[in-house]
């Protein structure tokens, strides 16, 4: 396992992250559960691994609370990442949303769960359109300052919003989101239309959820009927899917690889600074997935499936790539122009992206 930095942090956070969603969540029997899971953060930790991230609606708080039981002296040697946003308490109209009142009780709650003192990310989880922007980054960064939160990432905001927060946070000096977590897989592409430049843009981690697309790139549901491509009237999305996860599995055959480990070498090779999620129920699954780490992919198995799997950027980004628009906007010589700065940007068929 190597390691990355949390955004313009100096924090280093290792190239995959534990998504503990399903920890704790199968209480029918809780000690086979927890031994399980032990065994599941015994070998993320033994192979490298630094990130743990979950939320406090993970399991109805379960989560949270297995963590904190299973982690114990090892708190220190992680990164424990939490999320607040989502409702915990039915009836409770407060108990909800990006405002301050929610905030300053989630992250209360969550450390006793976790049973530690500090959240070392937290991560706004959705966006509450009731709660103004400035109360959120305001919020944020006096809970920063008491040390109860080290850094702050935002997940499941529109990209524009995202980057009014920063800038607002950078020019009133208050803390600003260094990580962005999405869903983002070889079948969700869509985040490359502004999600992923905006990331760039303000140099943040990008922690990828939902990395296998609910488990239909391990090719599992691959001609069973499951995945949304049998009979003639395919639409484009689903006949796109169905084509990707083949290019997966061939290209896992002819590796001798697992369809997983193609799908999440895949992702580790995007532009930017991008940190799978992992999850995984059993102990084989997590040794799957952290394999990838070993997948070589050759030039030509990453075109095609950049190829078969590109979605439609859509206005202006589709506009701003037809070569007399290139050409108007770079000039005659736009082609002679390499950009080597780190933001993350590529030339796709010779135009800027």
């Amino acid at each position: 396992m190597r390691y990355t930095l949390f955004g313009r942090t100096g924090l280093r956070v290792s190239e995959l992250a534990l998504g503990a969603m399903t920890l704790g969540s199968h209480e029918s029997e809780p000690d086979a559960v927890r031994r399980t899971c032990g065994r599941i953060i015994d070998a993320y930790l033994e192979a490298g691994g630094n990130v743990i991230d979950t939320a406090d609606i993970y399991g109805g708080g379960a989560s949270e609370s297995v963590l904190g039981e299973l982690i114990g002296r090892r708190r220190e040697s992680l990164v424990l990442a939490s999320k607040y946003t989502c409702a915990t308490a039915a009836g409770d109209v407060n108990a909800a949303g990006n405002h301050r009142k929610n905030l300053v009780h989630s992250v209360e709650a969550s450390l006793d769960r976790l049973r530690t003192d500090r959240l070392d990310v937290l991560w706004v989880h959705a966006r509450d359109h009731f709660t103004p922007v400035d109360e959120v980054m305001r919020a944020l960064d006096d809970l920063v300052r008491t040390g109860k939160v080290l850094y702050i990432g935002v997940s499941d905001w529109p990209a524009w919003e995202i980057a009014q927060a920063n800038t607002l946070a950078e020019l009133r000096g208050w803390t600003v989101f260094a990580g962005s977590q999405l869903r983002y897989s070889l079948l969700e592409r869509t985040p490359e239309r502004e999600l992923l430049p905006q990331a760039y843009g303000f140099d943040q981690a990008v922690f990828a959820w939902s990395p296998l697309a609910r488990g239909l790139l391990t090719g599992k549901h691959l001609g069973s009927g499951t995945d949304g491509a049998t009979g003639d009237g395919l639409d484009d999305v689903r006949r796109r899917e169905h084509e990707t996860v083949t290019a997966v599995v061939e290209i896992a055959e002819q590796g001798g690889w697992t369809p997983a480990q193609v799908a999440l070498s895949w992702l580790r090779g995007r532009p930017g600074n991008i940190v799978p999620i992992i999850g995984a129920s059993t102990e084989a699954q997590l040794a799957d997935n952290l394999a990838c780490l070993e997948v070589d992919l050759d030039a030509e198995a990453v075109a095609r499936l950049d190829t078969v799997s590109a979605v439609p950027l859509g206005f202006p980004h589709d506009f701003l790539r037809e070569r007399g628009v290139t050409e108007t906007v770079y000039g005659d010589r736009w082609a002679d122009i390499v950009d080597r700065r780190s933001t993350g940007r590529r030339t796709t068929n010779g135009a800027p992206y």
